[in-house]
């Protein structure tokens, strides 16, 4: 994936780190592979939403970008896993904030558990 050209642009450390983790699922497969290793089929459960066109496409668009190292290992049938490179671990701290940031306003977020949406739907 062919990134953009952020040099001598107002805020562009902020907009190359958002260009590397846009979209809806690089993020969430950033925080499953903090836990380590992992197969497709193990990623594709944690994330029920996504396809499994989309969750291959991510994915090597992370290994472009070098954020994610995939290991094919030489079995019948072939395993493949997917970790987290270097560059990918000094993103942990930017993920976690996201979580915790995430969690703390999780009520009026949309992917509040539906009894805390209709609690405070109730309360407004």
């Amino acid at each position: 994936m062919k990134r953009r050209n952020f040099a001598h642009r107002p805020g562009c450390a902020v907009e190359a780190t958002l260009d590397l983790i846009d979209g809806k699922w690089k993020g969430v497969i950033l925080y499953h592979l903090q836990d380590g290793a992992q197969r497709f089929g193990e990623l594709r459960r944690r994330m029920p939403g996504i396809t499994q066109r989309m969750l291959t496409k991510q994915l090597r668009a992370l290994e472009d970008d070098n954020l994610v190292i995939r290991k094919v290992y030489a079995e019948v049938p072939p395993r493949v896993e997917y970790r987290l490179s270097e560059t990918g671990e000094s993103l942990r701290p930017v993920i976690d904030i996201l979580k915790a940031w995430g969690e703390s306003h999780q009520k009026r977020l949309s992917c509040a558990p539906a009894s805390d949406k209709v609690a405070s739907d109730r309360a407004a």
